[in-house]
């Protein structure tokens, strides 16, 4: 407490040595840490700066609310606390008066906490046309009216629960001072989890708001609803601890913003507005990426200006946090939405990270269930197994379920209906009487067995598997069919009717019709018309289904007087499969055998007193659990009458039920919760209501924690229409145990009904604790009745063995008797786990030796007198940080967030994924139509907020997709498994997203600290101590060039060679330039380079008045024209400088990089060709007037004259040329390049590659910088080879030209780029066989040799060598070199080298700048290629970056260079600090102190291989990582984008590029969409979670835009800086934004 308001450096001494006394006391442990803290509160006491207090904020307490012990609720509520007794007593069997409002009320007061919190929460932007785009499938799916809306129904919210009464509690109009942000954050009052509250986005509009007293009423921004009585109103927590460890973070935290920051505008400058991603304000257009022009970076246009204002301006801002830009625009600027964003993740994790770090991901498991000390624990006794009372068979049943057919069937009562279905109007229009039951059953049962197929196919046997399919309102069919199967002895397999070939989950079920064995569906001609054909008839074959024989039930022939049904079955033989789905959506089928399908129906007889001529009315499906039970074998086995309710009625009059009860005065009714809520709402048809004959309600999903609302409310309202209280009975049931256990009707006493009210932080422990009623965390339970007569219930531990649980513990209900199923069909190991399962006391023993038990998959604990209580279900289980939530208790307090408002109460899905290993939670909602974007996002909030609050766990992902877009089950409840399975795989399409990694994700590795304290020479004593080799290495030795016979072999002057080849060797062919279609286009020989270059220089001296010295522009396409000139410089003593000439299309852009090297480079002449000096003259150029362009000479005519003498430079050192090359950050830099240098790295190449005069080498990449260039203008000069030249934008036009020159011209060593590289593996993937029988033939290639100054692309390099091996290629061809701005050619493979060696990094050890070598296909691990052998006299070392220091062959480092050919510095770096001085002369501090290096700007490593050089010595082979300028430092690891990319390539298959970069300390990820703007939001979550579980950072914005947005350079390199800096600009025109929370 004091620590925040003392400053330690400002203490007296004597106060300050008291202090380290102290410390030095508690870390020799002399003091305990609570004596520590009292002693040091009370030496700081006196120097504490007194704070004002704040009305209605205690946060000074320890339990932040009041001081109450565990976050009690005074000040909540006016009721008073209740009584230690009361706390004390369990599951109360006293109905008190229970608010269904309770949920909604908790909502309420926990979204109250948020108001007084700054609302910080940036909006996603959003193009225009993603908020209307809609996919093709959605305009039809909007017209279907199958949908499951549970409250889509007439006059909407009259109730509670449903939030009808929301307006009711709404907000009040704000009669103060209007006020546009609630009140700033206070005191120690810590935004605990989820994210602020819902006037949040309400601020971010896209109009300037008014000052605050123009605001009228209407646009106030209103604050959330306040409770009653909340002046006083704290964070309300059930643990007091929690709060207080909490509080404690906060003053821990670090503040992410120090890391940022701010930069001003010069003093000529005017303030530049902060850019703006959401709206297109034109600039620079880069939506073409065909042009690859090179970028320059302005780096003020990255800069983010600081704002001049007063200092009450600032003062006011700061307390009402406003947005920077409030006042000016009222536009949200990307830097505003990152700063809200930062702002937002200032506050503390909920837990603090585990305090080491291992390289392993243990640690992420460890941290992501971590032992809470203060959990609380089970206190019970181990239980013992609850019995039901014994089964008495009540006499005058009949002996099987078959046999009540017959017998009710064939008696004087045949006439007596067993089943009536109401139409779709409303009207009773089919009936069947049990005598019609029993001649169809039987008349069925005969055909199947005798007249199925023809010509021995399709035969039915007794005991195999049919499947029945029928539709939800053909119930007659169905019961015939499947009392049919039962006399045939065959055993049916019910499934859904399948209406198209992408039914959800329709795979499943077709595995499971294999696994069975069918191969006969039993359906009605109605019903088959309905399936989808093909063309011919035929059934189309749906995906994963076996061939089905399709048998038709209706219009058979009588079977023959004398016919027999064949003989009854065993009782333990099958007498039907019921399907069950799964969690992840298999699907299963239980084995129900005759006798327990026999037991059951007498269980349910005795529990639910069934009796003879009842009439029953069923809404459920009754083709499986609850419904077939007891709408198809009970009714049937009692001789009951049942009248159907086919959900499409439902929907239409969801009445309807109640009023067959009053008609037919029915006694029991079946139905769901949902029928209850939909019957509430029909308010308009309650009048003729009468409930008064019905002596049983069931309600099918009683378990589900929510059931208890709707049957508590429709009670209150039906009781006066004559419902008994103890009629409605909620069961728990599975298709496993089938019912579990039953409320009995009309059953009164002490423990008949019980309710518990139980704290969900218990539950989450697994801890039964009893709450209070009016508790903001609490969950009220009803019972499931109790255990059935003749079986027995016991509770197991969820996890591991199946220990028995204790009484206060929540464990898996697990059942024995008779009347359970028996295996899973063809699963055997799964049917161990479930059906045969032996319950085990702490000791080890058996519960019980003889029985067996089924796991139930319902997760609950017994109450007093055999109550049943189920707290959720195995499916629905999420384990978030070793804490246990249920899926349905997240989705009711989702709906209590104003649920009639956004979105439809019905359509929700909550599951949970694994990344990084624990669960993550993911909501998705249907929203409705009419919710704007702002609502929205508003309503996602505050969702958020609310499970915070009451669940206390953070929500990772919340989509809201368009209405009716969810994947449905057949009865039109949201396919769960589906919806997981479209969301994971990105095709769900949703409307919004709200990500929260930084709240939900608490087991990050812990942030690496980087010791300055270790110097580079303690470094190196270690790695010597170890053992390590120091990383050193270096190419073959040229041999001397000091003496005169050195420099006589190898000249030093280029301009000398040219001149002395044009008179030795005349007529020889140098230079061959191709045109796309494969023709020579132009060709020179020795002498006529020599005179054309001749010409140049004349033009040069007498036009251009060139001096010696002076710079000259050559802004030529690639071709002769460019080498010709090159040399005319050289000879008249000017220095040239080659630039790519501006892009026809793309004049604008490029233009002005031209024109920057131009002024950069000094040139006083430009020469080019007509073509391009028109373009630098064209009417586009013109916009940038008041800059004009040096003299410029076209060299089209050039005079024929000859010059009188050639200019010899005084001294080899002396400047031969420029090399100007933009680089991948965006910043243009200009070397230098010696004749000796030249040279030198021709001499290099020559030995290297063994380029002699008779050798043929093809080139097909830029000639105007870098390894390149020196390629195309040098090299066949000085080593005198032929150069095939193929310009790459000949490849765009014909991608197989380049390889069918090297076939033509038997090419044994051809250069190329990756953007080369990548047009021929896409453009000739399909060409392979073509190019064969044109003759292509690619086995002459010895060196195939990529150009590039990166990391080796291994996937594209190994593509190529596959595709192309076709052609003959060699895949020990291909290769790559390694150049930078600092020594142009550093590494490239030679000719007689040995193969490129391959490593496998571990990815987790290069972040800490170590390097660990891994197995192949280990996790974690990156391929890494060598990148070509050093050349000769080329040596290099690996360097820290920071300390100097050499390293050793475990570290990352930079890679300097020490050779002849290094340039001899950079003539400019536009937009340099002054930190490039020391690139060219670098020392080691530790090592070879004596030797200069230039540093290259890119980390690498070095390793010995097992090759050995053609010198005899074994091989160091270099591996380049990345640059170091790219990297990204997150959390104090180093993370290299190409990683990050491609991960988040493989995340979607619609992103087609991919660049990222960071800013301000968030990673930034942009995106190109290859598809439709509404499938955009699909790739959020993937990216985020792909990034998170590779590389363990979170992805702090993503950017969607459209393809060829994101820069890319001539080499093929991705400029991230300047995409960065046209994203800060609002240059991008994204088509979503999405910032995570």
């Amino acid at each position: 407490m004091s620590e925040q308001n003392v400053d330690l450096s400002q203490l007296p001494q004597d106060a300050r040595d008291k202090l380290a006394e102290l410390d030095l006391e508690l870390s020799e442990g002399d003091i305990t840490q609570k004596g520590y803290e009292k002693k040091r509160n009370r030496i700081l006491a006196p120097y504490v700066t007194k704070e004002p207090s704040h009305a209605g904020q205690t946060s000074g307490q320890p339990g932040g609310s009041g001081g109450t012990p565990h976050g009690g609720n005074s000040g909540v509520s006016g009721r008073s606390r209740r009584s230690d007794n009361h706390q004390r007593t369990s599951v109360t069997s006293h109905e008190q008066r229970y608010l269904s409002e309770v949920r909604q009320e908790a909502v309420k007061e926990a979204l109250a906490q948020y108001q007084s919190r700054p609302k910080n929460l940036p909006l996603p932007s959003k193009r225009s046309s993603v908020m209307t785009a809609r996919s093709p499938d959605r305009h039809q799916r909007d017209s279907d009216s199958d949908d499951s809306d549970d409250d889509s129904v007439a006059n909407e919210g009259s109730l509670g629960s449903s939030g009808g009464h929301s307006g009711s509690h709404g907000t009040p109009e704000v009669s103060r001072a209007p006020m546009l942000l609630p009140p700033p954050q206070m005191g120690g009052l810590g935004s605990t989890g989820g994210t602020p509250a819902s006037s949040a986005s309400s601020v971010a509009s896209h109009q300037t708001p008014p000052p605050p007293h123009q605001m009228s009423n209407k646009q106030q921004q209103p604050l959330p609803p306040v409770p009653p009585h909340s002046d006083n109103f704290h964070t309300r927590l059930s643990n007091g601890d929690e709060e207080e460890r909490r509080r404690r973070e906060m003053t821990e935290v670090t503040d992410l913003m120090r890391n940022i920051t701010s930069f001003s505008p010069g003093p000529s400058q005017p303030p530049m507005q902060p850019p703006d991603v959401t709206n297109n304000t034109g600039g620079i257009n880069i939506n073409n990426r065909a042009q690859s022009d090179d970028r320059i970076t302005r780096h003020h246009r990255a800069q983010m200006p600081g704002r001049q204002s007063s200092a009450s301006d600032e003062w006011r801002d700061a307390l009402y946090n406003f947005p920077e830009n409030w006042r000016g625009t009222g536009r949200w600027k990307v830097s505003n939405k990152i700063q809200q964003l930062l702002n937002t993740l200032k506050r503390p994790k909920r837990r603090p990270l585990p305090e080491f770090y291992v390289d392993d991901e243990e640690d992420l498991e460890i941290a992501a269930n971590p032992k809470d000390p203060n959990a609380p624990k089970p206190e019970g006794m181990v239980m013992t197994p609850a019995r039901g009372e014994q089964l008495m068979i009540p006499s005058g049943l009949p002996r099987s379920v078959e046999d009540a057919v017959y017998r009710y069937g064939s008696s004087s009562g045949y006439k007596a209906p067993v089943a009536t279905v109401l139409d779709a109007n409303g009207k009773l229009s089919v009936s069947l009487t049990y005598g019609k039951l029993l001649s169809r059953s039987q008349k069925i049962a005969y055909n199947i067995l005798n007249k199925l197929g023809g010509r021995g196919e399709g035969v039915v046997m007794p005991g195999d598997r049919v499947a029945l399919v029928y539709p939800n309102n053909d119930p007659v069919s169905f019961l015939c069919s499947f009392y049919a199967c039962l006399q045939a002895g065959l055993v049916p397999v019910p499934i859904e009717v399948p209406l198209s070939r992408r039914d959800a989950g329709s795979q499943q079920v077709g595995f499971l019709l294999g696994s069975c064995g069918v191969q006969v569906a039993m359906t009605s001609e109605a019903c088959f018309k309905g399936i989808p054909k093909t063309s011919t008839g035929e059934v189309v074959s749906f995906k994963g289904w076996p061939k089905l024989k399709w048998f038709m039930t209706d219009n058979l022939p009588k079977p023959p007087k004398e016919w027999q049904p064949p003989p009854r079955l065993t009782d333990d033989s099958p007498a039907y499969v019921e399907y069950t789905t799964d969690k992840d959506g298999s699907v299963k089928g239980v084995v129900i055998t005759r006798s327990a399908m026999l037991a059951h129906c007498r269980t349910l007889t005795s529990a639910c007193n069934y009796t003879e001529g009842e009439v029953a009315v069923c809404v459920l499906d009754f083709k499986r659990e609850v419904g077939l039970w007891h709408s198809m074998l009970c009714s049937v086995f009692n001789g009951m009458h049942v009248i159907f309710i086919p959900y499409s009625v439902m929907k239409v009059n969801p009445a309807s039920w109640m009023h067959m009860i009053t008609r037919f005065k029915a006694s029991i009714a079946i139905v769901k919760s949902r029928d209850l809520h939909w019957g509430l709402l029909a308010t308009k048809d309650h009048k003729d209501v009468n409930l008064s004959s019905l002596r049983l309600l069931l309600v099918a999903d009683g378990a589900n924690p929510w059931s208890l609302s709707s049957c508590d409310q429709f009670l209150s309202v039906f009781q006066s229409k004559g419902l008994r209280p103890d009629a409605i009975c909620p069961c728990a049931s599975s298709p496993e145990a089938l019912t579990v256990s039953v409320r009995r009707p009309g059953h009164g006493g002490a423990n008949a009904v019980g309710r518990g009210v139980l704290s969900m932080q218990g539950l989450s422990y697994g801890v039964v604790r009893v709450d209070q009623e009016n508790s903001l965390t609490s969950l009220t339970l009803q019972d499931c009745g109790q255990v059935l007569p003749g079986a027995m219930i016991v509770v197991v531990k969820l996890d591991g063995q199946p220990y028995v649980c204790r009484t206060d513990e929540v464990g898996e209900i697990c059942v024995s008797g008779s009347a359970v199923g028996s295996q899973y069909l063809g699963l055997q190991g799964m049917t161990n786990t479930t059906f045969r399962v032996q319950p085990l006391l702490p000791d080890n023993t058996p519960v019980a030796e003889q029985a067996t038990y089924v796991r139930t998959g319902l997760l609950g604990f017994l109450g007093p007198g055999g109550l049943v209580f189920v707290c959720g279900s195995r499916d629905g289980l999420m384990t978030v940080t070793a804490r246990k939530h249920n899926t349905d208790d997240i989705i009711a307090t989702v709906l209590a967030v104003e649920p009639m408002k956004f979105i439809y109460r019905g359509r929700i899905a909550v599951f949970s994924h694994k990344v990084l290993r624990d669960e993550r939670i993911c909501v998705i909602a249907e929203q409705r139509p009419d919710c704007s974007e702002e609502e929205s996002f508003q309503w996602m909030s505050r969702v958020l907020q609310a499970v915070d609050s009451i669940h206390q766990v953070g929500i990772y992902c919340l989509a809201l997709v368009p209405p009716n877009h969810l994947p449905k089950t057949p009865l039109g409840g949201i396919h769960l498994s589906e919806t997981r399975k479209k969301f994971l795989e990105g095709s769900l399409h949703p409307a919004n997203v709200l990500m929260c990694p930084h709240t939900c994700v608490t087991n990050l590795p812990k942030p690496r600290e980087v010791h300055h304290d270790v110097g580079p020479a303690s470094v190196m004593v270690g790695n010597l101590v170890q053992g390590n080799r120091l990383a050193e290495a270096q190419g073959r030795d040229i041999g001397p060039m000091d003496d005169e016979d050195g420099t006589r072999r190898h000249p030093q002057f280029i301009a000398d060679i040219l001149k002395w080849r044009a008179n030795t060797t005349e007529n020889h062919e140098i230079l061959t330039l191709l045109n796309s279609k494969g023709q020579v286009a132009t060709s020179l020989t020795c002498a006529q380079l020599h005179k054309q270059a001749e010409r140049v220089g004349c033009l040069l001296l007498e036009r251009g008045h060139v001096n010696t010295g002076d710079h000259v522009a050559l802004i030529y396409p690639p071709g002769v024209d460019l080498i010709a000139a090159f040399y005319g410089c050289l000879y008249v003593g000017a220095v040239p400088v080659t630039i790519r000439p501006p892009h026809p299309q793309n004049l604008h852009s490029t233009v002005n990089t031209v024109r920057t090297v131009v002024e950069v480079s000094k040139s006083v002449v430009v020469l080019s060709t007509l073509s391009v000096v028109k373009l630098l003259r064209s009417k586009e150029e013109k916009v940038d007037i008041g800059k004009k362009w040096p003299p410029v000479l076209e060299t089209d005519n050039l005079p024929k004259k000859r010059l009188p003498s050639i200019y010899k430079a005084p001294t080899p050192e002396m400047i031969a040329y420029l090399d100007f090359s933009v680089s991948t950050t965006g910043m243009l830099a200009g070397i230098k390049i010696s004749h000796a240098g030249a040279t030198a790295l021709c001499l290099s190449m020559k030995v290297a590659c063994e380029l002699y005069p008779s050798r043929v080498v093809a080139l097909c990449l830029d000639p105007y910088c870098g390894l390149g260039f020196a390629l195309w203008v040098l090299s066949s000069v000085y080593s005198g080879h032929q150069s095939i030249l193929i310009p790459p934008s000949e490849v765009e036009v014909n991608p197989s030209l380049w390889v069918s020159a090297v076939s033509q011209y038997k090419v044994r060593d051809t250069f190329c780029s990756y953007g080369v590289m990548e047009l021929c593996t896409k453009g000739l993937g399909s060409s392979i066989n073509m190019l064969k029988t044109r003759g292509v033939n690619l086995s002459c290639v010895r060196t195939c040799v990529v150009v590039a100054e990166e990391r080796p692309r291994v996937q594209l390099t190994n593509s190529f060598s596959k595709l192309f091996s076709g052609l003959g290629l060699s895949p020990r061809a291909v290769s790559t070199s390694f150049g930078c701005r600092t020594n142009v050619s550093i590494c490239l493979q030679g000719a007689s080298s040995p193969d490129p060696s391959t490593v496998f990094c571990d990815l987790r050890s290069l972040r800490h700048d170590r390097v660990t070598l891994v197995e192949r296909g280990a996790p974690h691990s990156l391929c890494v290629i060598e990148s070509g052998k050093l050349l000769p006299g080329v040596k290099v070392v690996i360097a820290n970056p920071d300390t100097k220091g050499q390293c050793s062959d475990s570290h990352l480092g930079e890679i300097w260079v020490n050779c002849g050919h290094n340039a001899s510095g950079y003539f400019t770096v536009y937009g340099d600090d002054g930190s490039a001085n020391d690139h060219f002369n670098a020392k080691l501090v530790t090592g070879n102190t004596s030797e200069s290096f230039a540093r290259t700007g890119y980390l690498g490593f070095l390793r010995r291989t097992e090759s050995i050089q053609s010198d005899g010595e074994l091989h160091d082979a270099v591996f380049v990582v990345g640059s170091l300028d790219e990297t990204i430092n997150l959390r104090g690891l180093r993370y290299h984008p190409i990683d990050i990319e491609i991960t988040v390539m493989r995340s979607h298959k619609k992103i087609s590029e991919v660049a990222v970069f960071n800013w301000t300390n968030l990673l930034v990820v942009v995106v190109e969409l290859d598809g439709q703007e509404y499938e955009a939001l699909d790739l959020v979550p993937l990216i985020t979670s792909s990034v998170l579980e590779e590389h363990q950072v979170i992805v702090g914005v993503i950017v969607v835009v459209d393809p060829g947005v994101v820069p890319i350079n001539s080499r093929g390199e991705k400029q991230r800086m300047h995409l960065r800096d046209g994203f800060l600009a609002d240059q991008l025109d994204p088509i979503y934004v999405a910032y995570n929370m």
